[in-house]
């Protein structure tokens, strides 16, 4: 069972403006490019990117989307305290 993994996300205030997001990406959106514009969390300026985390370092939701949905696919919206979050998981191992 994989205990570490690398993710992208893209964090916003509301349901309806994630899946908006969502709906750009599904058209071929660059994930990068929507989370740099979108995001309010400070990995946004990174293009979302989060590096590489371990099991537990998340919040509980958005911990069980990372290591649980599928790779490389847009899972979301994920709610949690901070808002509603679109994820790319990289990878796990």
């Amino acid at each position: 069972m994989a205990k570490r993994a690398c993710a992208l996300h893209i964090l916003v205030k509301t349901e309806a403006e994630c899946l908006a997001i969502k709906q750009q990406l599904d058209k071929g959106g660059d994930f990068h490019k929507l989370a740099k514009k979108h995001s309010t969390c400070p990995s946004g300026k990174r293009g979302g990117d989060l590096g590489e985390f371990n099991k537990g370092d998340m919040v509980g939701p958005f911990d069980k989307a990372v290591f649980s949905g599928p790779e490389l696919a847009i899972q979301g919206p994920v709610k949690t305290r901070f808002g509603y979050h679109l994820i790319k998981v990289l990878y796990r191992n």
